[in-house]
Order: structure tokens, then C-alpha cells, then sequence
């Protein structure tokens, strides 16, 4: 039989992850990183440095920074450092270099393939993680991304790019509320159960959760791409419900590699009326233990 924890208990692990956080001093790993952070729930902290550089197409279609080209590093504190989680977005000729820096950093690998298909020019992924000094780790981030192409640093401030997109529709079609960045449209939809890498707890907020981007087109009609976040037992009717209603998927495969439950990553990719597009996603969702509603 379960039996809740007691209070004392309860109280004692919330002021140690308080006084975890408190130990960071955050402006420091800002500084190394060359960039303010943002805080996300769960206690993580977050950069977002989208490829800002690059000019990608998809059959035709241009990519925007906040659809599919948003690399970014997390970190959560851990007995007084930090546990490290990211997806940096690279050039076939940035891999090798920027992978040879972190490695001798001490920051570690744990992916690196596509996320979707037909890429012009090619683009890839480079998932990362490690534990330990959060501005060390983020001074070897910093020492990798030099040798890319990657933009760093605060973007000019300028108008917000409008949406020509039924949001309200798409909310309600896909029973969760979106979010308008950077001219796309977001989803952040967390699984219910916990997720663990090497034992320590992993928050949507840190790379767990499912993602899905809506990107405008003109006339009611968007681009969609994102990833599920699945247990094995669910990969192959989540498949056959996109490819079913038309929407490809694109890639399949881990982020990390000490997860527990582990979890596999689906690539999508689709273009049609966003409204149609919400509903057909919606049918994928609800194959999955996932939260429902906003």
C-alpha cells in the first residue's frame, strides 16, 4: 500500500532544493553564458539561443529561429551544483568541432541525429547534459558555441511578429492553451508520470515534455513540427495515428540515455489548415498519458 510521506519529511526535501538554489549565484552562469536566463517551473533555468544565422527551408517552407531552430541549455539545481540538460541546433560542420570542445569540458553527449527531413541546408541536433559546477559548465557551453555560428546575447527588442492563425480554434481543438513566440505558435503538454535521469527528477521544464509548433502560412494554413515524448508502449499507435491523418514523422529516438521510464522522442512535420491539423494532433495526444486542458 502507498503512504504519503510525512510533513516533516516533506518540508525537509522542499528547504533543501530551496537552499540548492539559493547556493547558485545565477548572474554568474548568465555572465558565462553571455546572456540573462529565464526561470522556469520546477526551479530550472533556462537559455534560449535560437539560430537566428541560419536560413533553413522545408519543402519550400523557411523555418523560423522559434519553430525548429531554438537551441537552448537548462539548468536544475542538484546538491548544490546543477544538473545540466540542451539541444543545440548545428551545421554539418559545426558538429565535430563543437563536440570535440565540450567533450574536453567535461559536458557530455547524449544525441545527436535530425529532427526533420528535407532540411536546406542540412541541420542537426546536438542533445547535452552533465552534472556538476553550473558556470563551468556553462563557460564550456560558451567555449563550444564559439565555434559556431551561433548568435549570443540579447536580440534587438522590436515589434512582435503578428499571427495569422485561428488561436482560440487551435487551443480548443488540441484542449490545451498555445503560446506566441517569436511569430510561431507553442504547446508545452507534460506527461503525468515522473520521468528520472540517473535518479534525479526531470520537469517538462527541463525537456520532458511534448512540444508542438504551429507556424503560419498564410490563409488559415500552418506548418506543424515538435516531438512526443513517449513510453515504448505507446510509439506505434501514436505512429500510425499521424501517419494516418497525413502528418509525417520525421525522426525517432532518445535524448537522454540514463532515463527512467525511458522515453523516446517522434519528429513530426505537416502543412494544412492549422484547425485540422490541431484536431488530427489531438487524436495522437489522447494515445498518450498525457495532461489534458490548459
Amino acid at each position: 500500500m502507498f503512504r504519503s510521506l510525512p510533513l516533516f519529511l516533506v518540508l525537509l526535501a522542499t528547504t533543501a532544493t530551496c537552499a540548492d538554489a539559493a547556493e547558485i549565484d545565477w548572474t554568474k552562469v548568465d555572465q558565462a553564458l553571455g546572456k540573462p536566463g529565464a526561470i522556469q517551473p520546477g526551479g530550472v533555468h533556462k537559455w534560449g539561443l535560437p539560430r537566428t544565422d541560419l536560413k533553413i527551408t522545408v519543402d519550400g517552407v523557411q523555418l523560423k529561429p522559434t519553430f525548429a531552430l531554438g537551441s537552448w541549455v537548462a539548468f536544475m539545481p542538484m546538491d548544490g551544483n546543477a544538473m545540466l540538460m540542451g539541444d543545440l541546433v548545428l551545421t554539418e560542420d559545426e558538429v565535430s568541432p563543437v563536440m570535440k570542445r565540450l567533450i574536453e569540458g567535461g559536458v557530455e553527449i547524449s544525441a545527436i541525429h535530425n529532427h526533420l527531413l528535407r532540411t536546406s541546408p542540412a541541420v542537426f541536433y546536438m542533445h547535452v547534459g552533465g552534472r556538476g559546477d553550473p558556470v563551468k559548465m556553462a563557460e564550456t557551453l560558451r567555449a563550444g558555441l564559439a565555434l559556431s555560428h551561433t548568435p549570443i546575447g540579447i536580440p534587438a527588442a522590436g515589434p512582435a511578429p503578428t499571427l495569422d492563425l485561428d488561436m482560440a480554434a487551435i487551443d480548443s481543438a488540441l484542449s490545451a492553451k498555445g503560446t506566441a513566440n517569436g511569430g510561431v505558435y507553442q504547446f508545452s503538454i507534460a506527461r503525468l508520470e515522473a520521468i528520472t535521469d540517473a535518479g534525479m527528477a526531470v520537469p517538462p521544464s527541463l525537456g520532458t515534455a511534448i512540444a508542438i509548433n504551429f507556424q503560419p502560412l498564410g490563409g488559415g494554413k500552418a506548418a506543424i513540427t515538435g516531438d512526443f515524448v513517449l513510453m515504448g508502449s505507446e510509439v506505434n499507435s501514436v505512429l500510425k495515428s499521424l501517419r494516418d491523418n497525413n502528418i509525417e514523422v520525421t525522426a525517432l529516438h532518445s535524448h537522454m540515455v540514463n532515463d527512467s521510464p525511458h522515453v523516446l522522442f517522434m519528429h513530426f512535420w505537416a502543412t494544412d489548415d492549422a484547425v485540422v491539423l490541431a484536431k488530427h494532433l489531438r487524436m495522437a495526444l489522447d494515445l498518450t498519458n498525457s495532461k489534458r486542458g490548459p
